[in-house]
């Protein structure tokens, strides 16, 4: 692109010279030579003045005498009738211009011959064309110094644009916000910079996508693996159905929870809420988990008001409890406590453990990504979260120590509106 931009540009200034240069020359030497005859004309004016005077004077002419006082500077012939012809100066040899001029009175005619060799005139052409030439010289090397700037101008920004198309070719979506004060080329960034940051939020949400996903099937998949390790491992049949059928509900709500977390990474503000029997999605919960706490020798029980119908997603509400769950058996302690009310309008289940609690410099940030007060991920307080507001809903901290996490819902319409005051909180878990 630079070689074609030089060249262009060096075309263009040496068709200009061409074209000018050429009609300048034409009409300088036709002026040099038109001033050059004026010349020779405007001395044979003055010689024939200055014989005419001194003839009427009576005043002697000769050569000397009119080369003095004429300062002539060129060949000269002076015929006067009656009289021999003088000469002026040496006559040139080859082509001349000659001038011609005519006076006197009666008998005394006079005629005046002046010449000069053509060679001048040549001689002031040629320096003429030397200085027009020099400034055609100079004239092509700034267009070439221009033409290598602009080509400069314009082609390291295209350079530079095609690293950054060539970047984000190869996985590295960071815009470079760098401009080149030309419109067309900004607009060429403005567009890059622009699907570097819609290609970093998509790979930022595929990965969030895929942690999400890791950590929500986790427990789900471990808890299926150990009711197909019972059901491999008894021979009662009743036992098998009775653990077939809870791997079958555990099954569904694995699909349930891809399809949550697909649909949420797709547009996080899509909900399916419905109203549901909250006291089902709590006992579902309670059965799930409580073989994993009677493995660490603790506790799982729910409490509080029955009867109660949310408006919800049931996967997703199941989702969070299970995270809360989840968090309290990891990070808690003692006998963990699910405890259903209804404030107003709102269905509130709160998780408590007796543990020590949310660390007071984690308290602002625990529902944070990759916060944690241990070694963990510290993303399924963040994703209970999303999953909680996608149906309208929230998820929060309501003491630290000890630690009680509600969820807040809404209340199915036409129940009536519950004024008692909540029940005494129980221990809370430590969180995660």
């Amino acid at each position: 692109m630079r070689r074609r931009l030089i060249t262009s540009t060096l075309a263009v200034v040496l068709v200009v010279i061409a074209v000018f240069g050429v009609s300048l020359v034409i009409v300088e030497t036709r002026t040099i030579g038109a001033s050059a005859q004026e010349s020779v004309d405007t001395e044979a004016v003055r010689l024939v003045s200055i014989v005419d005077s001194r003839l009427v004077g009576g005043e002697p002419v000769n050569p000397d005498i009119l080369a003095r006082q004429s300062g002539a500077r060129r060949y000269a012939v002076i015929d006067i009738s009656g009289r021999p012809p003088i000469e002026i100066g040496s006559r040139p040899e080859g082509s001349v211009i000659r001038g011609e001029a005519r006076g006197g009175r009666g008998q005394r005619r006079v005629t005046v011959t002046v010449e000069e060799s053509r060679s001048t005139v040549t001689r002031e052409v040629g320096r003429t064309l030397l200085i027009i030439g020099a400034v055609a010289l100079l004239a092509v090397v700034a267009a070439i110094l221009l033409a290598v700037r602009q080509a400069n101008r314009l082609g390291s920004p295209l350079t530079d644009l095609a690293e950054t198309a060539e970047r984000l070719g190869s996985g590295d979506p960071r815009p470079r916000h760098r401009r080149y004060g030309v419109p067309e080329l900004d607009r060429v960034a403005d567009v890059l910079d622009a699907s570097a940051e819609r290609i970093a939020r998509m790979l930022t949400a595929e990965r969030r996508l895929a942690a999400d996903a890791s950590h929500q099937l986790r427990t789900p998949l471990t808890a299926l693996s150990m009711r197909l390790e019972e059901i491999s491992d008894t021979g009662d049949l009743d036992t098998v159905r009775e653990e077939a059928h809870a791997a079958l509900t555990q099954v569904e709500r694995l699909t349930d929870v891809v399809e949550r977390l697909l649909t949420n990474s797709r547009d996080p503000r899509t909900g399916s809420a419905i109203a549901f029997d909250l006291d089902e999605v709590v006992k579902q919960q309670i059965e799930e988990w409580r073989p994993a706490y009677r493995s660490a020798g603790r506790a799982l029980v729910a409490s509080g008001k029955t009867g109660i119908r949310a408006v919800g997603t049931p996967g997703a509400v199941a989702q969070v409890l299970a995270a809360l769950i989840e968090n309290s058996l990891m990070h808690g302690g003692g006998t963990v406590a699910l405890r259903t009310r209804v404030t107003g309008n709102q269905v509130v289940v709160e998780v408590a453990d007796e543990g020590q609690g949310v660390p007071p410099d984690l308290g602002a940030r625990i529902f944070e990504r990759t916060i944690s007060g241990r070694n963990s991920t510290g993303i399924g307080l963040a994703v209970a979260r999303d999953l909680a507001e996608a149906d309208g809903g929230r998820l929060e901290l309501l003491q630290q120590q000890p630690a009680v996490f509600a969820l807040f819902l809404s209340r199915e319409a036409g129940q009536g509106r519950d004024t008692a005051a909540p029940a005494p909180r129980e221990p809370a878990p430590t969180v995660r």
